[in-house]
């Protein structure tokens, strides 16, 4: 007797079935690389930074520069500190790559000898300069006059590149009365989800040396939170700002798309019709996002609302846990407990319930993001070889083999990606791509925002993202979508590293994400310090 068609389970239950198994499989996958990394790493010391020696080493950029403003400290002081503090503890953590330290303390100098002679009033130069005598630093790969612009390329590096003028977000900073001194590491063409190339070598994560700090504005977060600097620029095209701010205990804010000037980020010129490349702040502090932010802006403050004040009993909060995207690791017990703490806190503040949504969409970040990126309009090897010559898979891959290349394993990744393994359905990406982004705008509204996991673990062990190369999806699904979100530091692991979740709104509500940062902040402490204090 033949099974009736009714009697079969209907389609649902075998896919339901399916990604049961899938996340099974996934599972045993990411217990087997802890495992094995684990083993390898936890038998090695991990190497301590030193306490700082001055307390205002440890102040935000906004306390510091009214401090320098009052003459209760000299900007000479300040940068003298932070520039003894890089020397202390750059051997350790191979942050800082090149810096500016003479021409820092000189500019320091002039900023308080300007101080000692204006007629300006407190209010007046915290509106002309609100970053007057403050130190900070910038990523390697995006230009700053006169200090290495190489993008943590060998062949650049041997041309000795420098930059020849200052990126708009240097320029910016600069004109705000900050002092940069000096530039951090990043991947190889920004290209990983850690930052190592085979010019300056790997930098290490502040809070534990045996882990990643992220990529690609790894060396900006681990100066940043060791209080080597009070606060940096950071770059972000697939996480590049919020995986290293969320690995180092940072705030670090991605803006929507076209509002920060792209000119002097690698090779780009700053007319890019769109893009998916977003500069934004990194901080230890909430309270240096909105002014920070404002100053990269510059002129495209009004197309935001930063200075319009929210009131968090009208916001709409909106969470969640795990995206299900199966290309990812599943979102870890702490930082499942760090999202759900905030949603119900939010709750009680806006005296309404959190919504937890489950947009379909989310399944497929990793492909969305990876579409994306195809609209950019790089030609990937051309920019790899120096825009002098194409760098080809067919020519690389037997010397990296034999170990003789220039370039490090995410370049040949990528060149392989691009050229053998089959692109995303152009049809199908930009379907997904405008659903889910009408779906978020739509549950978001103009007051909500959306609490979503800062990937699914703490910082992982040197080298294991090369077993799970698609975490950066957690991010860059995001750049994808052009939506602002904002990581946010919510304490340490027990294991000792920072946890965090993101702040995700609609279009050109960015105000909302740093709003409801500050707020978590109050509540959570936001930035540990990853040393113990003397």
């Amino acid at each position: 007797m033949t099974e009736s068609r009714t009697s079969r389970p209907p389609k649902t239950t075998w896919v339901t079935y399916l990604l049961v198994v899938l996340r099974f499989i996934r599972f045993c996958v990411d217990w087997v690389v802890d495992l094995i990394f684990s083993y390898i790493y936890d038998r090695k010391p991990k190497e301590v930074i030193p306490p700082i020696n001055k307390p205002f080493l440890a102040f935000s950029g906004t306390k510091l520069a009214k401090l320098i403003r009052t003459k209760q400290l000299t900007s000479v002081e300040v940068v003298e500190a932070f520039i003894e503090r890089c020397k202390l503890i750059n051997p350790t953590l191979n942050a800082i790559v090149d810096s500016c330290y003479d021409e820092a303390l000189e500019e320091a100098r002039k900023a308080d000898e300007f101080l000692a002679t204006t007629t300006m009033t407190e209010t007046e130069l915290s509106t002309a300069k609100p970053f007057l005598g403050v130190p900070f630093t910038n990523k390697e790969s995006t230009a700053a006059k006169g200090m290495s612009f190489t993008f943590g390329s060998v062949i650049r590096h041997n041309k000795n590149m420098k930059a020849k003028e200052d990126s708009v977000m240097v320029e910016n900073m600069k004109n705000s009365g900050a002092i940069l001194i000096g530039v951090s590491n990043v991947p190889e063409m920004n290209l990983w989800c850690e930052t190592r190339n085979n010019v300056f070598g790997q930098t290490v994560n502040p809070y534990d040396s045996r882990r990643t700090v992220g990529g690609s504005s790894g060396g900006e977060a681990s100066i940043i939170s060791a209080c080597g600097s009070p606060f940096g620029i950071g770059t972000d095209v697939g996480g590049s700002t919020r995986m290293p701010a969320y690995y180092c205990g940072l705030f670090g804010h991605k803006p929507t798309a076209d509002i920060v000037s792209t000119k002097g980020l690698t090779y780009r010129v700053g007319d890019e019709i769109t893009t998916i490349v977003a500069g934004g702040p990194i901080a230890r502090y909430a309270e240096d996002l909105v002014p920070f932010f404002k100053v990269l802006v510059g002129k495209n403050c009004s197309k935001l609302k930063l200075d319009e004040q929210v009131n968090m009993k009208d916001l709409k909060i909106l969470y969640i846990v795990e995206p299900a995207d199966m290309k990812v690791s599943s979102v870890s017990k702490e930082n499942r407990k760090a999202i759900l703490q905030a949603a119900d806190y939010l709750s009680s503040v806006t005296g309404k319930p959190a919504k937890k949504v489950d947009l379909r969409g989310f399944r497929y970040c990793q492909a969305i993001w990876r579409h994306a990126m195809t609209k950019e309009g790089i030609n990937f090897g051309y920019d790899v070889g120096n825009r002098e010559k194409e760098v080809t898979l067919k020519e690389e891959l037997p010397k990296f083999l034999v170990g003789q290349s220039n370039h490090t394993l995410p370049i040949i990744m990528r060149l392989l990606d691009l050229n053998l393994l089959p692109q995303t359905n152009v049809k199908w990406a930009e379907h997904q791509t405008a659903e889910l982004l009408d779906e978020i705008v739509a549950e978001l509204g103009e007051n909500g925002v959306l609490l979503f996991p800062s990937g699914p673990r703490e910082a992982p062990y040197h080298y294991e993202s090369f077993l799970r190369p698609y975490n950066f999806a957690y991010w860059g699904i995001f750049n994808a979508l052009k939506l602002p979100a904002t990581n946010v530091p919510m304490g340490l692991s027990k294991t000792g590293l920072p946890i965090g979740l993101q702040i995700v709104a609609a279009p050109h509500n960015d105000h909302l994400c740093l709003a409801v940062a500050r707020e978590l902040e109050k509540q959570y402490g936001g930035w540990v310090p990853p040393y113990v204090s003397s």
